[in-house]
């Protein structure tokens, strides 16, 4: 599992040095932070994802509000009224 190397090592260090074995405490405690490393990792591989599909998404809508800009000013289209300044149909 990438990124987990360091407790991959740890274990291989009590597993190769017969002084320091470690508990079957410290086994599973370092098992459980390599499952939560692992998990970690995925989720923030498809946060990564969902970051980089938003972002499409921005510089998609980036450029379409630009081509209506200039179409708006190629059909020579009057400056935005405000809604306040007119007056009802029932006046």
């Amino acid at each position: 599992m990438p990124g987990c190397e360091p407790l991959a090592d740890a274990l291989g260090v009590f597993r190769s040095n017969p002084g320091m074995n470690p508990s079957p405490r410290t086994e599973q405690r370092l098992t459980d932070l390599e499952i939560k490393a692992s998990y970690t990792e995925d989720t923030l591989d498809r946060l990564n994802e969902v970051v980089v599909r938003q972002q499409r998404q921005i510089d998609l809508l980036m450029r379409e509000i630009a081509e209506l800009r200039l179409q708006g000013a190629a059909a020579g289209a009057a400056p935005p009224r405000s809604l306040r300044d007119e007056l009802p149909p029932h006046y």
